[in-house]
């Protein structure tokens, strides 16, 4: 190869990352991006934990200007920016998944559950449930001035989503799931390594809050494959909360 073609390589290889970071966040977040027409790749998803990263940042920095108002109020206020940041699509999968896992008896009436927009009994406690454990240690997190955390929990939290992806079937075959398409093993396991290094940043107790997140993804996982049969865009929505939530109960706990 000579010198031309790899400088031009490399230019390609940088604009495929930055155009990969772009695309997870056009995926996992409202942020006003330039508008890309293209169908979301399954590729992209080694950047999600970055694209999560991102958004927690903003989270944390919401958090912290709120602290004047107390860290209970400050936690509050970074629960509702998160939201506002992703439109709530983590939220309304979680509260979907426990909708169609838990109240319907068969593969077909829990999808049909999971697709329908109204919200039952399930998926409200799942929400507030889920909801009260994040709020409680952001509220101890905020207080310690740990923010850095928050930033490491929310990329750690985004690499279930790529490796129940690449390990499971779609179960529906429509939706945003099944549009982004399966993805690659190569891609699924990059996403790793990238949570796994912003694990690191929290030295010893970094593992930790790896393996509780690994405990609670392959938890659902199963159940969903049990289930349904595989992951929807709901199941990936369920793995963040999840994983966010108990991320941060263990990191709490070991601060």
């Amino acid at each position: 190869m000579t010198s031309a073609e790899r400088d031009k390589a490399m230019r390609q290889s940088d604009t495929l990352q930055i155009g990969d970071l772009l695309t997870a966040l056009r995926l996992l977040s409202r942020l006003p991006l330039p508008v890309d027409m293209a169908p979301p790749r399954a590729m992209s998803a080694w950047a999600w934990p970055l694209a999560g990263a991102g958004l927690a940042a903003l989270v944390a920095l919401v958090g912290m200007l709120g602290l004047g108002l107390g860290a209970g109020v400050a936690a509050a206020l970074a629960l509702g920016a998160q939201a506002m940041l992703t439109g709530a699509m983590h939220e309304d999968g979680l509260a979907d998944t426990f909708d169609g896992l838990w109240g319907g008896w068969d593969k077909a009436r829990r999808l049909a559950i999971m697709k329908d927009s109204h919200i039952g009994t399930y998926g409200v406690m799942a929400l507030i449930v889920v909801s009260l454990i994040r709020w409680t240690a952001l509220t101890g997190l905020l207080a310690g001035g740990h923010w850095g955390v928050i930033i490491v929990i929310g990329a750690v939290s985004r690499v279930p989503m790529a490796m129940l992806m690449a390990m499971l079937p779609n179960a529906r075959g429509t939706g945003l799931s099944q549009s982004v398409g399966r993805v690659p093993m190569p891609a699924a396991w990059l996403a790793v390594a990238v949570g796994v290094g912003f694990a690191l940043c929290l030295g010893p107790a970094g593992l930790s809050v790896v393996l509780s997140v690994v405990v609670v993804s392959t938890a659902l996982a199963l159940v969903a494959k049990a289930k349904i049969g595989g992951q929807t865009g709901d199941i990936l929505g369920a793995s963040q909360q999840l994983s966010e939530a108990a991320a941060l109960s263990i990191i709490v706990a070991l601060l």
